[in-house]
């Protein structure tokens, strides 16, 4: 037999006050429904608002993909490039065995020096021995231009005429380097006349510059500026008519290629 439920007593209301609006009843005992309660504003707002959904990000794997096969293939590209050029260049070093060619001043003899209060006559015979050591590369020279400088002052120029430098060749070349009435500012005159005048001697700086052209085998190469320069030498200016010797056996002669690169040379 059910148990009977018997409802509470009603609260007690104030004089003057609504009577509180009835609980609802309990659930009933067997499937009853659960009780509800309306919606706050909190819950209305998430109901009508959109759902979240992140951007996927961009797609740049593809693009460093390409960059980094482009870089890997430029890198290959020159280390493969390079190393060509290393088999090349041991290649031709076996076969033919390059030297640069040489030089050496064999006799320098002063034979006028006059310095006044703002000019130079002055006039040297020189004799250069070149050597040619290689076997199977021969030397084809321009026209050489020599310059005569004894502390950056230029005291005389000369030339010698084209040659060519056969294998295995030794060539003497003679010559006249003189200045004939050459202008020198005052600092120049005054730097020459306490050299002579302390050391009774000037250091002197001999350079040829010139362009050669390289044969090797049956191939010629394009024409390459050169400048062999000579320092070591001193000179005694001669007291008469009879020439002085320079000492020349300590003297250096070194050959170093002159690149042009649009207005610099090096």
């Amino acid at each position: 037999m059910a148990d009977r439920v018997y409802p509470a007593a009603k609260p007690a209301v104030p004089n003057g006050t609504a009577a509180p609006a009835p609980a609802p009843a309990a659930a009933a005992a067997n499937g009853g429904a659960n009780q509800t309660f309306p919606a706050n504003k909190a819950q209305l707002y998430n109901a009508a608002r959109p759902t979240y959904r992140p951007m996927p990000p961009p797609r740049r794997k593809h693009r460093r993909s390409c960059c980094c096969c482009c870089c890997l293939f430029i890198t290959l590209f020159i280390i493969t490039i390079v190393l060509l050029a290393a088999i090349a260049g041991a290649i031709f070093w076996v076969l033919y065995r390059p030297q640069r060619p040489s030089f050496s001043v064999s006799t320098l003899q002063v034979s006028q020096f006059n310095l006044t209060s703002t000019k130079l006559a002055s006039k040297f015979n020189l004799t250069v021995v070149a050597r040619n050591p290689n076997k199977k590369i021969s030397f084809f020279y321009d026209p050489i231009n020599i310059s005569f400088n004894s502390d950056d002052v230029d005291i005389g120029d000369g030339s010698l005429p084209a040659f060519t430098h056969n294998r295995k060749n030794t060539t003497t070349l003679k010559t006249v380097v003189s200045s004939s009435g050459k202008n020198l500012d005052d600092s120049a005159i005054s730097n020459l006349k306490s050299k002579l005048k302390n050391k009774k001697s000037l250091p002197l700086e001999i350079k040829l510059d010139t362009k050669v052209k390289v044969k090797v085998g049956s191939l010629k190469t394009k024409k390459v500026g050169i400048r062999v320069k000579c320092s070591g030498i001193k000179i005694t200016v001669p007291s008469g008519k009879t020439p002085t010797k320079a000492t020349t056996s300590n003297v250096k002669c070194k050959v170093d290629l002159r690149i042009k690169i649009w207005k610099w040379t090096f």
